[in-house]
């Protein structure tokens, strides 16, 4: 059928094909998706590996509140979702940024330019 010229005639079974071809491709894909909300826990040393930090490093962050952990017993656990937003939230601005910021926080309360007074 796919090798067919479509034309008013055939247009039902051109139909019929291309759902089915659909529906095959639709089941494919299902059984090829992975869940992408599961969370598997890790343990420190794969911290280690996901931070590039040592494991006394890691203690310390944890220790200062910087780091998310889970315990569970003796055992410390991360999620490597939350590791990466530690490290983006580190993100030093750029210079041009730092120039908007700062410029919008000087010219935020001001209405208009100010008048030069004549003493």
């Amino acid at each position: 059928m796919c090798k067919d010229v479509i034309n008013f005639n055939n247009l039902p079974e051109a139909v019929s094909f291309l759902i089915n071809e659909l529906s095959e491709i639709r089941l494919l894909i299902e059984k090829e998706r992975v869940p992408v909300n599961k969370r598997i826990p890790i343990n420190i040393e794969d911290a280690c590996k996901v931070l590039m930090k040592s494991k006394s490093t890691i203690y310390n962050l944890c220790s200062k509140g910087k780091l998310t952990t889970y315990k569970k017993g003796k055992r410390l656990y991360f999620f490597e979702d939350e590791l990466i937003n530690f490290i983006t939230e580190g993100k030093k601005k750029t210079l041009e940024e730092l120039n908007n910021e700062i410029e919008s926080k000087m010219f935020k309360g001001m209405r208009s330019k100010s008048k030069s007074r004549k003493l």
